[in-house]
């Protein structure tokens, strides 16, 4: 290797670390959970490869190197990519080739800046939480939970703005409240003791309790849909409780900090809360794209009326087919208030 390289790195010789021999930049050097300063010692169960006294310029040098930090830092930074992606791809290709309106284009541009908001603070956090600075640590924590509570307000967004679409009051209602109890978590992260390890029981439940409200609007919108068995909650229903289902096992892995709790010194740490995480808004996506119907069929539609039929009849693309024009004309034809009833 070039003589210059080896005088500006060593190699990690660190417990279960020292298998995995990587190049370094000088000033960086890897601690066990005995060696970091107090406010980094969040898991016992994850006993080495800790970034510790860092500025902040070395804090960014290590999102190269191999710590346990590293595969927290690049998935999160590949799920802002992912909804990124995602977020070029529907505005360019998909919203435009379903006939989309201004507004769905707006929900689903906030719906995926939420997603991305939350990954890109949770890769800050990840990467700057060794600064050798406490106040600078915890500061990039409290980014982090802000973080997610944006990602928990575009899930709300996207799924109350279509569930109550033809419920203007409603709709309202549910947003504002949303809204208030966000904003609320905001001026929470301002009390000195929101970050300490005395209010973690708090905290998980003040983010329970935002997450949890969610089944409130979701029983409203089955019982205004007709209950179970209407075909549009039949069609939507499975997508939410899969959505919530991944969303409580990210929770309870986070809460119980498994699997590392039985497996000491292997490299977890918050891994499987973000990948239950990315799958949880990945399914929020997914439950939304079908309100964007097949329009070939019903072209010389009026996009106004069409978007009636679409939003106050929920009418799924499939059943839109098996319907066709005439049908579709007929509806279109109904006033505003009938089918907004």
């Amino acid at each position: 290797m070039h003589q210059k390289l080896l005088r500006s790195a060593h190699y990690i010789e660190l417990g279960s670390y020292q298998y995995w021999p990587v190049l370094v930049p000088r000033g960086i050097r890897l601690y066990t959970y005995e060696q970091i300063p107090v406010f980094l010692k969040d898991n016992p169960y994850i006993t080495d490869g800790y970034r510790a006294y860092l500025p902040s310029r070395l804090c960014l040098k290590s999102l190269f190197i191999l710590s346990n930090e590293t595969v927290n830092i690049w998935s999160h930074l590949l799920g802002f990519v992912l909804f990124f992606t995602l977020g070029i791809y529907d505005l360019t290709a998909v919203l435009p080739a379903a006939g989309a309106s201004r507004e769905d284009f707006v929900i689903c541009s906030v719906c995926l800046f939420c997603f991305q908001v939350c990954m890109l603070c949770s890769v800050g956090y990840h990467l700057f939480c060794c600064h050798r600075s406490e106040k600078t640590s915890r500061r990039w924590m409290a980014l982090d939970y802000a973080g997610i509570s944006i990602g928990i307000l575009g899930c709300y967004v996207s799924g109350i703005f279509y569930a109550f679409y033809c419920n203007n009051y409603w709709r309202q209602v549910y947003l504002i409240t949303v809204l208030a109890m966000i904003l609320a978590v905001f001026f929470a992260q301002i009390h000195p003791s929101y970050l300490t390890k005395q209010w973690h029981r708090l905290r998980s439940i003040i983010f329970c309790s935002v997450s949890g409200y969610g089944i409130i609007p979701t029983i409203h919108w089955v019982w205004l849909n007709g209950g179970i068995g209407a075909s549009i909650v039949q069609e939507f229903a499975p997508r939410i409780v899969v959505m919530y289902f991944i969303a409580a096992v990210a929770f309870l892995f986070y809460i119980s900090k498994v699997p590392e709790r039985y497996f000491p010194g292997r490299k977890f740490s918050s891994r499987c809360f973000f990948f239950c995480s990315l799958a949880s808004c990945s399914v929020t996506v997914l439950a939304v794209s079908p309100h964007l119907p097949v329009r070939e069929q019903v072209d010389h539609i009026p996009n106004e009326a069409f978007y009636r039929v679409k939003h106050c009849v929920y009418l799924h693309p499939k059943v839109a087919n098996n319907l066709g024009s005439s049908s579709l004309e007929n509806l279109c034809c109904l006033p505003a208030s009938g089918l907004c009833s």
